[in-house]
């Protein structure tokens, strides 16, 4: 195994896996350079979706200590390390760090009775001008609201509230400290003033002491604890940049810097974002806003059911996911199954934010065949991601182009073209299949000293999809359909009812 130095390690923290790589600083992944491990995470009936703290935590332990041995003759040349860390989720600790709750992530939506009495309490509208985001149970306002209402135990003053980056950076290092990218995607955080959001604050009765400490993505952390000097080695004492959220290192790694491109992501789930540097950050409503650091912010919108709608189809319907069903796939024509879908099995986020959404499909009749169910879904996801373009539109460049990155999305050609379809507009896919851990290597790089900027580095190549006119049309009946029936069921639910 060899590279030219110096190298970057990146941990990029998701909620169904973690990997520990490296990279050079021109965002160039080291063959071989790479551990993995799962995240633990739990889910539950009542709609749960938990991760334990302390398991979290070992598995990067774990990925680190087997980068360390399956890289060891490239260790000696790492200067830094940056991570990307999945937004939203939150976790209480008493006044040492050590865990009162597991990890409450964005896919929990067991706070969604919370934001009607959040409702009741603050302007909406006046908070997500504020804080960039909606009222929602993926976003800490309700989930607090929630976990102090149903526990007793997290209503004091000594508790703790904690995104998972500052739960582990205070466990390797002793200083649980938020950058503000990852404070950004709370729902608690000023995003022009930079601090954390006074009002709701005062509405939830807590106080800017039970929060960490605001950093921006310069103030590194060094020296690991004695506990895990073992594990990390000579990393520990190297500067480890405070995380920078999944979707702005997403955004960074595919090269989607400026207006001029519009980052479209589907793993497990999806988004489109437009990443800029400007004096204010905001975001229309049905829409949010976030952060990079206090220069770039980042606006778009996310949809909860991505690659992981696509794989419950595949197993539920029995389909082989494979060569010959991308090939079925592609063969089929434009919305030519009479079906209606509305792809909420998680719920929905962006635009409308309808709590309570659940999956819904119409029309089925006795010739409709599992590889029909399968495209509906597909091209259901694409309408989503279409009433997400109209409002973003305005804060890219008109001539702007979409990057595609995500491995549920690139590894199906098929679905690239039905997006682009709908869109009616091209889409590059990226061969960047880590775009967010490459993020994560290149913001290191930038505070390291050793590039200038991101934006100087060349983009990952990809593959030019063409949209088709006629099937353009086609989907524009298709997606007036799925409209109204959005309307029909959760018109009265949604927040943002004239987005869609």
């Amino acid at each position: 195994m060899r590279a030219e130095g110096p190298l970057i390690m990146a941990l990029d923290v998701g909620t169904s896996s973690l990997r520990a790589s490296l990279y050079d600083t021109q965002g160039k992944a080291i063959p071989g350079a790479r551990a993995s491990e799962g995240t633990p995470l739990r889910v539950t009936a009542d709609g749960g979706a938990e991760i334990d703290p302390d398991e979290l935590l070992r598995a990067v332990v774990r990925a680190v200590a087997a980068l360390r041995e399956r890289a060891a003759p490239l260790m000696g040349q790492v200067v830094g390390v940056g991570v990307s860390t999945f937004w939203h989720s939150l976790m209480a600790a008493d006044a040492q760090g050590r865990p009162l709750t597991p990890i409450y992530t964005w896919a929990d939506t067991r706070a969604a009775g919370a934001v009607r009495r959040l409702r009741r309490m603050v302007d909406e509208r006046a908070a997500h001008s504020r804080t960039g985001c909606h009222f929602h149970a993926s976003y800490w306002p309700a989930k607090v609201a929630w976990l102090r209402r149903s526990r007793a135990d997290l209503r004091g003053r000594g508790v703790r509230w904690l995104s998972p980056a500052d739960y582990l950076f205070g466990q390797l290092f002793g200083s649980p400290s938020c950058s503000y990218s990852m404070a950004s995607a709370t729902g608690l955080f000023d995003q022009n003033r930079l601090e954390w959001d006074g009002i709701l604050l005062e509405a939830l009765g807590l106080d800017a002491g039970q929060l960490s400490p605001l950093v921006d993505r310069d103030s590194a952390a060094r020296g690991a604890r004695a506990a895990w000097r073992d594990a990390l080695g000579p990393l520990g004492d190297l500067p480890w940049f405070p995380a920078v959220g999944d979707g702005a290192c997403n955004n960074v790694g595919a090269g989607c810097i400026g207006r001029e491109r519009i980052g479209l992501m589907i793993g497990t789930s999806g988004a489109m974002r437009v990443l800029w540097e400007g004096e204010r950050a905001e975001a229309p409503w049905g829409l949010w806003c976030y952060r990079l650091d206090r220069r770039q912010a980042l606006v778009g919108g996310a949809i909860s059911n991505g690659g992981n709608l696509y794989a419950w189809l595949v197993d539920s319907l029995r389909l082989e996911k494979g060569p010959a069903l991308e090939r079925e796939l592609a063969a089929l024509e434009p919305d030519a199954h009479g079906l209606t879908f509305l792809p909420f099995l998680a719920g929905e986020r962006n635009p409308g934010y309808a709590h309570g959404a659940t999956a819904t499909i119409t029309g089925l009749r006795w010739h409709t065949r599992p590889i029909d169910i399968l495209r509906a879904g597909l091209e259901a996801v694409a309408y989503r991601l279409a009433l997400i373009h109209e409002l973003l539109a305005p804060y890219a460049s008109a001539e702007a182009g979409i990057v595609a990155s995500g491995a549920a999305l690139v590894s199906s050609p098929a679905w690239v073209q039905i997006i682009a379809d709908v869109l009616g507009r091209p889409i590059t896919a990226i061969s960047e299949m880590e775009a967010s851990s490459r993020g994560a290597a290149l913001l290191a790089a930038q505070m390291l000293g050793l590039i200038e900027s991101p934006a100087c580095v060349a983009p990952p190549t990809g593959v030019l999809c063409e949209p088709d006119p006629a099937r353009h049309a086609r989907y524009r009946e298709g997606l007036a359909r799925h409209r109204r029936l959005y309307r029909r069921l959760l018109g009265r639910r949604a927040v943002a009812r004239e987005a869609v």
